[in-house]
């Protein structure tokens, strides 16, 4: 289904009234026109008995105006909020490659800027309802008065339609290189506040990204936009040229043809009236074409975003302590830029026990994350086999394999509250956590939300851990955790909390470069180049070395 087409079956029954609200006040307006004209031409003892009629005329103007107006405001702001939810539940079921892809600066112009575009569409469509309908609405009572001279307002209004036509592809080609370049500008403003510190500490670079990569973007955006909108005025001012040559032709027609007065002043005073209504339509016309823009560019993200197909099964109240995760032949793929070339990662035979830790080590570029994130099944291999406690992982079951993990990768995001079911005794275990590492003097948790996330990197890390920990998962992946920690806290991850977690039965996978805690390892994987290269097995015996075997 189209967006306006989710759009519309949201609320139908509230846009057929405002539509019809819309319609109501313009045929009231086009009344209106024909009772001002025929009261000015009323004999002086018949115009009291236009008072009345007018009145309720107005008043039906008005009501129906202000109906129609509040319940498009009112859909404008649903239909942005229904929009954003769409396009969020998109975004949250997405692939993790297919997010990549799209870029955060991409997504963020389809949350923010686009769906903005379409909400004001329906701001403005009411006018652009009231108006067709008056100018639909003058045209035949224009006819009604006269045939000859509402041919010649056809052939007028049809010329300035023409003019409108030729440049409207033009326009809309640029409106859709301006949603190009919003979407990078995005992402220059994500990496502005981002690469603030960077930023800071070099005033030259700062100057260079302000004057240079930042002014070209927004300029970029101005630039199509002004080119788009410069487009439409000038067939606007084409149109509203047409109408006031019309409406000197109908003036002095009487010089050479002999016209009744009074169709020439009716034809006059809907002209004159008309002129408006026709703006509006004309005014509205470029938010149309660029609400499609906008819903061309949300559809094809969502595209790109497109969900894998998952049987999402309850997760069980109780998981288990630990599994058994047995990799053969996993093998995945993707372009490298440091390399310019596809990264082939694999293939990799792997297990994972419970109550074991696994060090998996390696130079930077050699694919350590990568394989964390097909571990994960945040990543889907290309080829190979994934069991669990000896069960393979079908097609489909995807999202229900990721549910068995908790991780801390090195890009972590810090939420600012834990998002778990609520339990009366989940404070108590984040409090003594926070002890443990010794936060509790710089945080604080209420109903499972911190009291600040204003933290170091390092304090960020041991925040995050907690909540990895607080999830319960059966594996537990850490992505570098300890690179941005003090000795102290090296110490009491390696030598107290990976051994606390394996002593619960956890399946554990570290990432490291800390060799000198490599002897607390059960197993260390060592990667090159997207290969296993060193296998090194648990030690046998207490005192005896472990054995470095090739893969």
């Amino acid at each position: 289904m189209s967006l306006f087409g989710m759009l519309v079956r949201a609320s139908r029954t509230r846009l057929a009234v405002a539509i019809g609200a819309s319609l109501v006040c313009g045929l009231a307006n086009v009344l209106l026109v024909a009772l001002i004209n025929q009261a000015l031409n009323a004999p002086l003892g018949a115009l009291a008995g236009y008072a009345l009629p007018f009145m309720l005329v107005i008043a039906l103007v008005m009501g129906s105006q202000v109906l129609s107006r509040t319940l498009f405001a009112h859909l404008s702001q649903q239909g942005l909020a229904t929009l954003r939810l769409h396009i969020s539940r998109h975004v949250v079921a997405a692939p993790l490659r297919g997010l990549e892809k799209a870029g955060r600066g991409r997504i963020q112009a389809a949350l923010a800027d686009d769906t903005t575009t379409l909400s004001n569409f329906f701001t403005g469509f009411p006018m652009l309802v009231t108006s067709a309908v008056v100018v639909l609405g003058c045209l035949g009572y224009l006819a009604y008065l006269s045939w000859a001279i509402f041919l010649v307002s056809v052939l007028a209004i049809g010329l300035g339609s023409l003019g409108y036509h030729l440049c409207h592809s033009h326009m809309l080609q640029y409106f859709h290189k301006a949603g190009s370049s919003q979407d990078q500008l995005f992402g220059h403003f994500d990496a502005m506040v981002s690469g603030a510190k960077e930023l800071k500490l070099n005033r030259s670079k700062a100057r260079r990204f302000l004057d240079e990569v930042l002014v070209n973007a927004i300029e970029q955006v101005r630039h199509n936009r002004a080119k788009g909108l410069m487009l439409f005025a000038i067939t606007g001012g084409w149109g509203r040229l047409l109408f006031l040559v019309l409406i000197g032709v109908v003036l002095f027609l009487r010089l050479w043809i002999p016209s009744d007065t009074e169709v020439i002043t009716g034809y006059v005073m809907v002209f004159l009236y008309m002129m408006g209504p026709l703006e509006g339509v004309l005014l509205n016309l470029p938010q149309m074409s660029q609400a499609r823009v906008a819903s061309a560019r949300i559809e094809a993200t969502l595209a790109e975003l497109k969900a894998e197909a998952q049987l999402q099964t309850p997760i069980p109240a109780v998981l288990p302590k630990g599994v058994t995760l047995a990799l053969d032949g996993l093998t995945h793929g993707y372009f490298s830029e440091r390399e310019d070339e596809v990264f082939t990662l694999g293939p990799v035979a792997l297990t994972l026990n419970p109550g074991e830790i696994t060090f998996l080590v390696g130079g930077n570029g050699s694919g350590k994350t990568t394989l964390a994130k097909l571990i994960a099944g945040l990543y889907r291999p290309e080829s190979g086999e994934v069991r669990v406690d000896g069960r393979l992982v079908k097609a489909g079951e995807w999202d229900d394999y990721r549910q068995l993990f908790s991780a801390v990768f090195s890009d972590f995001h810090l939420f600012d509250t834990l998002l778990e079911a609520p339990d009366a005794s989940l404070d108590t275990q984040v409090g003594e956590w926070l002890a443990k590492l010794h936060l509790d003097h710089k945080v604080s948790v209420s109903n499972g939300s911190f009291s600040t996330r204003e933290l170091s990197q390092g304090q960020r890390k041991r925040l995050a851990l907690i909540v990895a920990c607080l999830e319960g998962r059966p594996v537990i992946i850490f992505d570098e955790w300890a690179a941005d920690q003090d000795p102290a806290f090296r110490e009491v991850f390696y030598c107290e909390l990976l051994p606390e977690l394996r002593a619960q039965g956890k399946t554990l996978l570290v990432i490291s470069h800390d060799d000198r805690y490599f002897h607390l390892a059960d197993q260390l994987i060592k990667l090159e180049r997207g290969q296993i290269v060193h296998r090194q097995a648990p030690a046998l015996a207490a005192g005896l070395q472990p054995v470095v075997q090739r893969s």
